[in-house]
């Protein structure tokens, strides 16, 4: 280590007011001997010199203190939680062991600090979540909710201190992923405030012109925005005090973030924006009494100002699966402006504002917030699903969405995200029920597994014993459970069909006499234009494939062997068979953990060539597309979907050729073109595939499209071309 580790004056001053702070909020729940035993553990850290700062250069005993702070003040964790946070230093450094934290400090605190290491070891090996990490991310979620609310207050923390920090890369990585994980999380577990901190904070580090442009607009504009809110506020003050109703107002203009998506999405500027600003009545009610008051001041508002009713949101009667409980609706305010009003009470409210941790303030008051479930869901799509990007996925679908109350036959409530459907419904009753769902039976009328469900519908599940779980159920399914349960199902029928399909054809086989060779099989299955073996044996159990048709063609795959003298080789010789490659291609890519044999393609937009520094994108359909490291789509590939970003690399030598195309700048003087064509034929190892050029105001403008076979004579070549008299510019695009 380098230099013994110090607190700046600054850092000494702030650390010991948050000290203070934390003492006040939560001093009354500590057990005797916890702030000695956590002051000895940071004293003795501090002499030994076993911290360091950050890549950021920050203070990690002070960075853990306004962790905790903003773990207490804005989330409302407690006493286990904050000890947690401050040990985390220790314990990752490794001079605090598990066991030692709990015999101090007990089994709670160790097992949110298990939770934590496991996370910083991930993050060791790269500071974005991966796919490959993804899935161990959300385990060590999983285990214990307030492992999540940590690394969510950490992140807010990390977000406000990088403000000037220069270190770029990083800083946009830390950004990104407070983005695309964070954020969703906060959301779902009901921290509005800081959900819409953190989506902020990351437009204001990633896309600073849209950030400053809207910040700058907000600010020209608060005077006028003050004065409409106190105007329309006025009148409704006036009637709740009359009505004897106890509560304050605030008005609160939406957050920077969500105005730049509704810019983005409606397609027009700042000025087109109109419902930028909410009103919020907070009634201080008891809780016998919140529904009544609260529809109460619903009428007063209503009989006031004209509603939209198609914008009336009712999370009284039937809350968010996050514990989310509010009136919204939508008015017409003076000038015909829409104003948002919502309605709730001080309880609501903390709810709204601290999310789940605010529950254990209310135990009894309406705190099952089917988070348990949500959790447990997380476990199960982990431990059945092999595939991290389709984990990712289904996981980020379930965070954002709104949700839609259904019935069963019996009166059970169930809620989904919007636009799930009766398949949906019938996998959250049993896998085997989903497995056999073949309709539904909604208010009497008998509907397709398709049906997307309503708010209020009466769900009765029709099944039959005949039917069996397809492939485009997958399509049809709104939620990360059925998903996952569906391609559970179809995993097992693969395997089965696959079986008596094999068993089928080797019964065929010995019937016939004829000898199984698995290379020849292997072969015939691809003349028969499946890519998948397991896709094959469907086909033949199913009868879509004549057994007869096979033995036909695989006796003419051994008859042809037969007449060229072939001699049988092992599988592993095939393996390759199914990738998607340039002709001739024999240079090998090695993903991540030198896989071969995967389904790659070159992407066109940049067209990498054997040399280039590389990364590859997963597509949907799970090949993958390779890009050079500086393709000008790599950028918002990185940012918008960084989970499907996997490294990748050349192996072997570059004896490919590779399609390029150069922009040539040059003066318009006869002959330069014959030059630069020449040039490229003299040497064998180039070939020139098309060539178009422009010639205006003296000045020719053209591209060549050439076939190589790396970049040491991309290389070789541009130092030609830019050599030929009167070219000025000579680039690969």
């Amino acid at each position: 280590m380098n230099g013994k580790f110090e607190f700046s004056t600054e850092e000494r001053d702030e650390t010991l007011n948050i000290l203070n702070k934390l003492k006040s909020e939560i001093g009354h729940l500590l057990v005797p001997g916890d702030e000695e035993k956590l002051h000895e553990i940071i004293m003795r850290s501090l002499c030994q010199n076993e911290l360091s700062r950050n890549s950021f250069g920050h203070n990690p005993i002070l960075l853990c203190f306004q962790t905790a702070l903003i773990a207490v003040e804005e989330i409302g964790l407690r006493r286990d939680a904050v000890i947690a946070i401050l040990l985390n230093p220790g314990v990752q450094g490794g001079f605090l062991s598990l066991d030692d934290v709990r015999g101090m400090f007990g089994d709670s605190v160790a097992g949110i600090l298990h939770g934590l290491k496991r996370i910083a070891e991930l993050y060791s090996k790269n500071p974005v979540v991966e796919s490959e990490n993804f899935r161990n991310l959300l385990l060590s979620f999983a285990e214990d909710m307030r492992v999540i609310l940590i690394m969510i207050a950490d992140r807010v923390n990390l977000m406000r201190q990088i403000r000037d920090a220069e270190n770029g890369g990083v800083k946009r990585n830390v950004s990104e992923e407070a983005a695309y994980l964070y954020a969703p999380l906060a959301h779902k577990l009901g921290l509005y405030k800081l959900k819409s901190e953190l989506e902020d904070l990351s437009l204001k580090y990633l896309e600073h012109d849209a950030y400053y442009l809207i910040k700058d607009k907000l600010n020209a504009t608060k005077k006028s925005r003050d004065a409409y809110i106190a105007g329309f506020i006025g009148p409704i003050e006036e009637k709740l005090t009359a009505a004897g109703l106890k509560f304050h107002m605030k008005g609160r203009t939406k957050s920077i973030h969500s105005i730049w998506q509704k810019m983005k999405k409606q397609k027009c500027g700042f000025e087109g924006i109109y419902d930028l600003f909410a009103i919020r009545i907070i009634l201080d009610s008891p809780v016998e009494k919140e529904k009544m008051q609260c529809w109460q001041a619903y009428s007063i508002v209503t009989d006031m100002y004209m509603p939209n009713p198609k914008r009336l949101r009712d999370w009284l009667s039937v809350p968010k699966s996050n514990g989310y409980e509010s009136l919204h609706i939508t008015v017409l305010g003076p000038d015909n402006k829409w104003v948002e009003v919502q309605i709730r009470t001080d309880r609501m409210d903390e709810i709204a504002e601290k999310g789940v941790a605010a529950h254990w303030r209310y135990k009894g008051v309406k705190s099952e917030t089917g988070l348990d479930e949500w959790l447990a869901n997380i476990r199960s799509i982990l431990e059945h699903n092999g595939d991290n990007l389709q984990v990712m996925d289904q996981f980020k679908m379930d965070l954002y969405e709104d949700e839609v109350y259904v019935f069963s036959p019996k009166g059970d409530l169930f809620k989904f995200p919007k636009g799930a459907t009766v398949l949906d419904f019938a996998y959250h009753i049993h896998s085997k029920v989903g497995n056999s769902c073949t309709g539904a039976r909604i208010s009497g009328k008998i509907v397709s597994l398709r049906e997307q469900l309503r708010s209020g519908d009466q769900v009765e599940i029709v099944t039959s014993a005949v039917q069996k779980p397809k492939q485009e159920w997958l399509n049809i399914v709104k939620t990360s459970r059925a998903k996952s349960k569906i391609r559970l199902a179809l995993k097992e029928t693969q395997v089965k069909e696959g079986l008596f399909a094999k068993e089928m054809i080797e019964r065929k086989f010995r019937n016939r006499k004829i000898e199984l060779d698995e290379s020849a099989m292997t072969r015939m299955v691809k003349k028969l234009g499946f890519r998948e073996t397991s896709e094959f044996y469907r086909h033949v159990s199913d009868g879509t494939l004549d057994i007869n048709t096979v033995v036909d063609k695989y006796l003419e795959i051994l008859q042809r062997d037969s007449n060229q003298g072939d001699v049988p080789v092992s599988a592993d010789g095939y393996t390759l068979q199914n990738e998607v490659l340039p002709q001739g291609m024999d240079d090998v890519l090695v993903i991540d953990r030198n896989l071969k044999g995967i389904d790659y393609q070159l992407a066109r937009c940049c067209q990498p060539i054997y040399g280039d520094s590389i990364f590859g994108f997963v597509t949907v359909s799970g090949g993958i597309k390779v890009h050079r490291e500086d393709c000008p789509n790599a950028a918002e590939l990185r940012k918008r979907f960084g989970y499907r970003i996997v490294r990748a690399k050349w192996s072997g030598k570059g004896s490919s050729l590779y399609s390029i195309t150069l922009r040539v700048v040059g003066n318009d003087d006869i002959g330069i073109v014959n030059n630069l064509t020449s040039i490229i034929s003299k040497d064998e190892k180039l070939t020139l595939r098309s060539i178009s050029i422009d010639s205006d105001d003296g000045l020719f403008r053209g591209n060549l499209v050439v076939m190589l076979d790396d970049t040491s004579r991309l290389e070789n070549l541009l130092k030609k071309l830019r050599m030929v008299k009167g070219v000025k510019l000579v680039e690969r695009i």
